[in-house]
């Protein structure tokens, strides 16, 4: 590794001194916190140098740019003084944001650019959502292919027939990937439900069980039988352990793992820190069995470095250091092309800080040229005739398997590419053939309707009826096991003892005195930690019933909503406002008759036609009464008011 990186400097010293004579200077740009890139693409560049069957007599020289990551703001600011030293070409790698700033950058000067997009986190890939160029003319090419795992993911859950399951995410990554995937799910009918998990998983697990239910947490713990996972493998590693410690993970479930980029010591991780069955779906890359061959691609050599997969220094790359590679790769043979088909333009030296600045024509020729190049690199066939992008991208589905003799094993199951889709089986190994002829022992406990004694003819042994007996005669049928079945003999279901042991059926099947319990037992999470359960098929509750009581009829309901003490208020309020109008009313005559000699015309005077105007007014009814004087106005009026607001609030009690 040393004799490499001293090569790297010498090689560099040299390519510098020749960089004034060269007609071939490239520019790069990539993110600080990138370790490899920089040294892949030295890597590229000396390897090219190297053979002479491509550009002969011309070397490639380059100028890197190290920038900060998502800071578009410093890309376009280091592109540009590239552009000021004249470039044919710029290679990048870097995340979304500096790549949009950079594609609007190339468009303007017409400076082909080979993007790479790079996921520092370890999490998985969503797609950049790059612009499209206002002219139609993209000079942006994506050297990584777009993003295909919901793909791979929708191509799966058809095969596994699932109808159900969640999706947990990273925090950091873009829910907005899942968009397209959402929507083909929906028109399959599918029932998919979205989980963000934060940083602090075991938190996550704490508030699940602060806030819910243990009925919530069982239908909890059915929704997460079925799940897919798009995190990183350390944080998949830390949620599936949580899952396993708090109980919530059953070994009857079954778990998809995707991301790109998983090394094989992440999924060994992943298997052996989960309970049921575990798919994972990673990118892989083709290997050439030849060992004479491999390093070999076309008319160039690749570094050992680069191609014996028993060098830990291949190991320790990203995907994207080796799209980085293929891509200078791929600029080399097109400037190949140029040369030897005599169209070479020249490099100009272009100020994008000026509005007066021209872009550089020779910018389409060389994208053209580029588009029509195909190589086999490091990542296999690269090309850019499909929209600007290189279309090329093979997964690896990897499954568990598990033995009695080696416990937990991954196996390769299946393969899908762009081409042809998926190409494999992803059946479960059924496990009939091993239940062919085996003599199970049962033990039980009697409960109708579930377990009960059959009618014993004499001399027969003891027989067994029920429902739990007619789905274990259907099990037994299916896989061609018999059974021996027997009570238990303390007649409980499992408990734990004060010193650690069990009785019941759950201390049989620990001691290993039987193999298998069937009664109508309740799962709690104590059992859970000591044995397995099969799933839940029945739900057996008990009811509470409570006698209806009978509504006795009270005549005097009517009275309910006001207090016995207002209806006596109301009931001395009547006759002392009807006294009141009284009063008034031979105030008004006498005056009346001083004034004009005459009695005032056909209006009753008694006391009782005055309480009958007011119990009329109460109870919201017109009165023929003749109201001359002011003041018998306002009283009335202000009975009325009084009246209004009493009804209001006797029927606003009532509804």
């Amino acid at each position: 590794m040393e004799l490499v990186l001293m090569c790297f400097s010498v090689w560099i010293l040299q390519s510098n001194s020749a960089k004034a004579d060269s007609i071939i200077h490239i520019g790069a740009i990539f993110e600080e916190n990138a370790v490899r890139d920089d040294e892949i693409f030295q890597l590229a560049i000396s390897d090219l140098s190297l053979n002479d069957d491509i550009l002969q007599s011309e070397k490639i020289t380059h100028s890197v740019k190290l920038i900060e990551p998502n800071n578009p703001f410093q890309a376009v600011q280091e592109a540009c003084e590239l552009m000021n030293q004249g470039i044919l070409a710029l290679v990048t790698s870097t995340g979304c944001a500096a790549a949009s700033a950079l594609q609007s950058l190339t468009d303007a000067m017409h400076i082909p650019h080979l993007f790479i997009q790079r996921n520092g986190d370890g999490g998985p890939r969503t797609a950049c959502q790059l612009n499209p160029s206002p002219d139609g003319e993209s000079y942006t090419l994506a050297a990584r292919p777009p993003v295909r795992i919901n793909d791979v993911l929708l191509t799966l859950i058809s095969e596994f027939h699932w109808q159900k399951f969640i999706i947990f995410y990273e925090s950091d990554y873009d829910i907005r990937g899942l968009q397209t995937f959402m929507d083909q799910a929906s028109r399959l009918g599918l029932d998919v439900s979205l989980q963000k998990v934060d940083r602090n998983v075991s938190r996550v697990f704490t508030d699940l069980f602060n806030t819910m239910r243990t009925e919530e947490l069982n239908r909890y713990r059915d929704t997460l039988r079925r799940a897919v996972l798009l995190m990183s493998p350390r944080g998949a590693q830390v949620f599936i352990h949580q899952a396993v410690e708090t109980n919530l993970a059953s070994k009857d479930s079954h778990w998809v793992y995707a991301n790109e980029e998983v090394s094989d010591a992440d999924i060994m991780e992943l298997v052996h820190s989960s309970l049921g069955r575990m798919t994972i779906i990673r990118q892989i890359f083709p290997l050439w069995r030849d060992t004479n061959v491999r390093c070999m691609r076309n008319n160039h050599r690749i570094s050992s470095l680069l191609c014996d997969p028993q060098e830990g220094y291949l190991q320790s790359l990203e995907v994207s250091n080796l799209y980085l590679y293929d891509s200078v790769l791929m600029l080399a043979n097109a400037f190949y092309r140029k040369l030897e088909d005599r169209k070479w333009h020249s490099m100009a030296s272009l100020n994008c800080m000026r509005k007066s600045t021209k872009p550089w024509n020779g910018g389409w020729s060389m994208l053209d040229t580029i588009q029509k190049e195909r190589i086999s690199g490091l990542t296999g066939l690269m090309d850019f005739r499909a929209e600007g992008s290189n279309p090329h991208v093979q997964f690896e589905i990897l499954g568990t398997s598990y033995s009695e003799t080696f416990g937990k094993d991954v196996k390769r199951l299946a393969f899908w590419d762009s081409t042809r889709g998926l190409n494999g089986s992803l059946k479960e190994n059924r496990i009939e053939s091993s239940m062919q002829g085996v003599t199970l022992k049962i033990v039980t406990l009697l409960e109708e309707p579930f377990v009960m004694v059959a009618e014993n003819i004499l001399g027969q042994p003891k027989r067994y009826k029920g429902f739990s007996i007619d789905v274990l005669d259907a099990l037994a049928k299916i896989l061609g096991f018999k059974y021996d079945i027997y009570q238990i003999g303390d007649g409980k279901y499992g408990s734990a003892l004060p010193n650690g042991s069990w009785n019941g059926m759950i201390g049989e099947l620990i001691a290993k005195r039987a193999d298998l319990a069937v009664s109508a037992i309740t799962i709690t999470p104590e059992r859970e930690s000591v044995v397995d359960f099969s799933k839940r098929y029945l739900d057996y509750s008990v009811g509470i019933l409570m006698h209806k009581s009978e509504e006795k009829i009270n005549i005097f309901s009517l009275l309910a909503p006001f207090d016995l003490a207002v209806w006596a208020c109301i009931a001395a309020a009547i006759p002392v406002v009807g006294i009141m109008i009284f009063l008034l009313r031979r105030i008004q005559a006498v005056r009346c008759h001083n004034s004009t000699g005459h009695p005032p015309p056909s209006a009753s005077t008694s006391l009782q036609s005055a309480i009958w105007i007011v119990y009329g007014a109460f109870v919201q009814q017109g009165s023929d009464s003749i109201l001359g004087s002011v003041a018998l106005r306002i009283v009335m009026g202000s009975w009325w008011l009084f009246t209004l607001i009493v009804c209001s609030s006797y029927t606003a009690n009532l509804a």
